[in-house]
């Protein structure tokens, strides 16, 4: 039997995405942020940094549990004048849905097939998470089934 490259497709709606617009670019500005946030024990999952519109500033985002959201905010609220940062965006409408799989490592195409199976259905992503076995996407909340389905689909999980 031959062996499957992806095993599992997960979901976690228990997810809320914070970003910090306009963040200072100071090297050490990521690490004040989750020095933060680990000191008042947020635990933070995906995180992606990118150029903001303003020289001299990234936009930072993050996931946190959506019990911990407000917390998070305020948080960062506290320390805007010592970060800096323009604006903080809070949305608990999202969830995560993964594809999990060990032959990930070694075959190419799996983001390839997972992105175009959730195209296809129109569902956009937020933010993106790899690593060797795992490929997760942040979504809007109202998708998150119809994302699993497919994906399941698209790996031929729900197959006998």
């Amino acid at each position: 039997m031959e062996k499957r490259i992806v095993s599992g497709v997960t979901m976690s709606r228990d997810e809320a995405r914070i970003t910090l617009l306009g963040l200072s670019d100071r090297v050490d500005a990521p690490a004040d942020v989750f020095t933060r946030l680990a000191e008042a024990n947020v635990n933070v999952d995906m995180i992606v940094q990118s150029q903001s519109r303003t020289a001299g500033t990234v936009n930072l985002t993050f996931t946190t549990g959506r019990r911990d959201a407000v917390r998070a905010a305020d948080i960062m609220k506290a320390a805007q004048a010592e970060l800096p940062f323009e604006e903080i965006r809070v949305d608990e409408d999202v969830a995560k849905v993964s594809v999990i799989g060990v032959g990930m490592r070694s075959h190419a195409g799996v983001a390839q097939q997972m992105f175009r199976a959730l195209a296809d259905k129109g569902v956009k992503f937020q933010a993106i998470s790899t690593s060797e076995i795992k490929i997760s996407v942040l979504i809007d909340a109202a998708y998150a089934e119809l994302a699993v389905r497919a994906l399941h689909s698209a790996y031929e999980l729900d197959a006998v």
